[in-house]
């Protein structure tokens, strides 16, 4: 390869890059009549953005001729999953990090990693604090730690949630609500800076259910005394103190109006919103949801101008139910119907401008939930077809990478998926570059961004 030299050098290169990411309000006037054909031209136009790139060299001129190859190395919309199993296994003691090559929580844990960027962790109280006082704070750190390593934003799921509680919690209701409100402070405060996106309050719309008072009695007692609304909110200002740069959820799997009445009195009191997203589950054992349920499901919440999340989301590859006795197998007509599904589904959330995030609630059949054929992998984490339409999706459909070459004036444009890029610059003599770290993000209107490139740090031997 020819080292860089003189005339054309890559020292001090400028590069200047105009990302136009000009967006239309996140609801739409009117729902489409055709919601999955219309699907490509909104993702067009609501997932990506418009880059200008200009190319200076040493002298201040522009750089023609150089080769750019762009490549999108993360997206900015989160694909996300639960990795609930390896929290337990290293909990219980039978697991060990790094995981071990053939191991099935290996194989877990490498379908994870790659294809999410984007990971919730387990805070349920009962199960996180099983003693006063003892928390079982490591394993969550650890695995936090190994998202971390790769590149992957974790949430933690939930701090507030009335299906089950401690065993050794006292009789007094306001003793109860000291201590629930302590738990909220107390993790999102020891998680800062590792775990930073939460779901504060699960399924507040009808808290009060039966099933809940014979689950979670105390809990469920003095939420009532408190408020349906009231003690959210007092969880809500207990998290912002403790991390008042998380992202805050309140999530439900009502998803009709009367969880927005829920999101519509969640606010302080100025009116200002106490929650930074919208979670929304969507768990369909009993059937998979119809384009005009997605749809309007994200209709409803997109006023709020807050993201939506679809913070659990099931699609079976079996028998539909909610409740079936074991064994209650995947079958190969299942499969073909979820690989379709999935497809249909996320391609439509996707093509929403106010959802921001879609998490796969079980990756595997070995732990999901009900024990029913949910995951998008076999028990032996081998890949159902679900998992590997969702792959090409995401890795391949919904990513940019593409080859430019500047014009006279040093320019060149493209137009890419938002998220983190790099480049690869080949000058005309064979010069290279790599630059990392850049970025299209949303933004309501024009944003101009340069980068100055130390050319003394070029890369030789190796072409793009």
């Amino acid at each position: 390869m020819t080292p860089i030299s003189s005339p054309i050098s890559l020292q001090n290169i400028t590069l200047s890059l105009l990302f136009l990411a000009i967006l239309t309000p996140p609801l739409l006037a009117a729902a489409p009549e055709k919601f999955l054909e219309s699907a490509p031209a909104r993702i067009e136009k609501y997932r990506k953005g418009d880059v200008h790139l200009s190319l200076l060299g040493q002298d201040g001129k522009p750089l023609a001729g150089a080769t750019v190859r762009v490549r999108q190395v993360r997206p900015e919309f989160l694909f996300g999953v639960s990795v609930f199993p390896l929290v337990y296994e290293l909990q219980r003691g039978n697991l060990k990090l790094p995981l071990k090559e053939g191991e099935p929580l290996q194989q877990f844990g490498k379908r994870c990693a790659e294809l999410f960027n984007f990971a919730t962790l387990p805070y349920y109280w009962r199960g996180y604090e099983k003693e006063r006082g003892k928390s079982v704070h490591k394993s969550r750190e650890r695995i936090a730690a190994w998202c971390k390593e790769r590149n992957i934003t974790t949430k933690g799921h939930p701090l507030v949630w009335n299906y089950s509680q401690p065993p050794w919690l006292p009789d007094g209701l306001a003793e109860v609500e000291k201590l629930q409100l302590a738990h909220v402070g107390n993790c999102v405060e020891r998680f800062r800076g590792k775990v930073d996106v939460w779901d504060v309050v699960n399924e507040t719309t009808n808290f009060a259910q039966a099933p809940n008072k014979a689950r979670a009695p105390k809990v469920t007692a003095m939420w009532e005394k408190v408020g349906r609304i009231e003690l959210p909110r007092k969880a809500f200002r207990t998290a912002r103190k403790a991390n008042p740069n998380a992202t805050l959820l309140i999530n439900d799997f009502h998803v009709g109006d009367d969880f927005a009445e829920v999101v519509r009195g969640l606010v302080d009191g100025n009116g200002k919103p106490l929650y930074d997203a919208i979670g929304l589950q969507a768990h369909m054992h009993g059937g998979n949801w119809s384009n005009t349920k997605l749809w309007s499901v994200c209709e409803r919440f997109a006023p709020f101008n807050k993201p939506v999340h679809f913070t659990e989301l099931t699609i079976l590859s079996g028998k539909k139910g909610w409740h079936r006795p074991a064994p209650w197998p995947s079958t190969p007509e299942g499969e073909a119907e979820q690989a379709r599904e999935v497809k249909r589904v996320y391609t439509l959330l996707f093509s929403h401008p106010a959802v921001e995030a879609i998490t796969w609630w079980n990756l595997s059949d070995a732990h999901a939930w009900m024990q029913a054929p949910a995951g998008l992998l076999h028990k032996d984490m081998s890949p159902k077809p679900a998992y590997n339409v969702l792959k090409k999706l995401i890795k391949e459909d919904w990513r940019t990478e593409t080859s430019l070459t500047t014009d006279a004036s040093g320019k060149a444009t493209f137009r890419g998926f938002y998220g983190e890029y790099e480049m690869m610059i080949t000058t005309p003599d064979g010069g290279q570059k790599r630059i990392k770290n850049l970025e299209i993000r949303k933004s309501p209107q024009q944003k101009t961004t340069n980068w100055t490139v130390d050319g003394s740090r070029e890369q030789k031997g190796r072409r793009g």
